[in-house]
């Protein structure tokens, strides 16, 4: 019998699984792909990601984000999922972008040649004995959705939509051009709306265009994650609000003016090593298929592009963390069961994975007879755990990782200045707790 058993093949449960197969302890993988499929998911591998390819920004000498500094966090406790994006990696400015095939492929290779885990490929509809991690992922559902509702007592469900790829070759580059923001890597094609009245056009059509109908385990008052927000959502909500947004025409200069001159741009970052496949940075949606090229079409550059995968919308499910787990993401009335992934109440890749984890981590301790600990405050892993302990229940919400959710420095007002004295912080802390594991 193993040592552990993890219900879900995503980032959070395989890097839990690696996590606890490095210090020496058997786990029994459960991953119900592919044998079932989720409304989002189309393979069989471990790590399938099912929104964006990019993982989050990295740090650099001109931009620290709290995204940079849990990546930093992530590279000092040996994270899998970390390593392998970084081996995968495709071209994305500031940010750790992967060719997703790859990426998941290479997932799955080290998990199913690790013989200290044992993939089991079926659906995991009850809650096994002894020590769990469930890192079923915000699409759990059937019986399991169900005993964790009960075990939980609690439940938010929100919306996910996933942006459109179109290939490279059919982008006319004519109209398109190469550049990153304020000067910076040049790895985006943008599509620029040159006037008013075109962005008008779009617009108009945009918030006319027909939406899929919710699928039956969807409800009608659906909560959108504001960081993967539909585009016509955005839309709906103002004539400018994309201008604000992921269209916001700001910091790059027109190659034939030299001046920042554009109404609106859409920037389409790679979406596959080989650099044939594109995706529109900030469109996820839930419009209808034909809609979806109809409008999308109507940006400059991809009159004629070729679509090879049109979004789609998704449930996202967590748990109330501050109501139901403890600080160690155990459940609190059933201290043998770690929540990990999306489901404890975070957003975004890479917090998915630290979650894994964390509770990866936790586990191992655990069948050791250790102490579990509490994680520095001032790390981005800390801080995340202090955000899903300390937020009042009823206004829970999930959350990424960011400087607002770091210790406050309120004797420094450049937001610069504060998001270095974080990250150095924030590492010099993890290098000490690291010794301490």
């Amino acid at each position: 019998m193993a040592d552990v058993k993890i219900i879900g093949g995503g980032l959070a449960g395989c890097e839990a699984a690696w996590q606890l197969a490095k210090r020496g302890f058997t786990v029994e993988l459960y991953e119900m792909r592919p044998e079932k499929l989720t409304p989002a998911h189309k393979t069989g591998f471990f790590a399938e990601l099912v929104c964006s390819n990019s993982l989050g920004s990295e740090n650099r000498e001109y931009r620290i984000t709290g995204q940079g500094i849990l990546k930093e966090e992530l590279e000092l406790l040996d994270s899998l999922i970390l390593s392998c994006a970084k081996e995968t990696r495709v071209p994305a400015g500031g940010a750790l972008a992967v060719d997703r095939d790859k990426f998941a492929g290479l997932v799955t290779e080290k998990i199913t040649s690790n013989n200290k885990i044992t993939v089991i490929r079926k659906e995991c509809e009850k809650l096994p004995r002894g020590l769990t991690i469930i890192a079923s992922g915000p699409l759990t559902g059937g019986r399991l959705a169900a005993n964790l509702k009960v075990l939980a007592d609690q439940q938010i469900s929100f919306y996910d939509a996933v942006a459109p790829v179109v290939t490279k070759e059919s982008i006319d580059m004519k109209k398109a051009f190469v550049a990153g923001r304020y000067g910076h890597d040049e790895d985006y094609i943008n599509c620029a709306f040159f006037t008013k009245k075109k962005y008008t056009e779009f617009y108009e059509a945009l918030i006319k265009a027909e939406r899929h109908l919710p699928h039956d385990f969807e409800q009608k008052d659906a909560k959108y994650f504001r960081g993967c927000m539909p585009i016509e959502v955005i839309a709906a909500s103002g004539f400018n609000s994309m201008r604000f947004g992921p269209l916001k025409p700001v910091g790059i200069v027109n190659p034939k003016t030299g001046k920042e001159d554009f109404y609106a741009i859409v920037q389409l970052r790679q979406d596959n090593s080989d650099g044939t496949l594109y995706n529109l940075v900030g469109f996820q949606t839930g419009l209808k298929w034909g809609e979806q090229k109809k409008v999308f079409s109507m940006i400059p550059g991809l009159e004629h592009a070729e679509f090879v995968r049109f979004g789609v919308m998704h449930r996202n499910t967590s748990v109330n963390a501050p109501a139901v787990l403890d600080e160690y993401l155990r459940l609190k009335k059933w201290n043998k069961i770690f929540i990990a992934g999306q489901l404890v109440g975070v957003e975004g890749y890479m917090e998915s994975t630290a979650m894994g984890l964390v509770t990866g981590i936790h586990a191992a301790m655990t069948l050791a007879n250790k102490e579990l600990p509490i994680w520095p405050r001032e790390t981005g892993i800390g801080s995340l755990m202090h955000y899903l302990q300390t937020t009042k229940p009823k206004s829970f919400q999930p959350m990424n990782v960011n400087l607002g959710i770091f210790p406050a420095l309120p004797d420094i007002k450049d937001r610069d200045e504060r998001a270095k004295i974080s990250r150095e912080n924030a590492i010099n802390a993890m290098r000490e707790f690291v010794k301490t594991l």
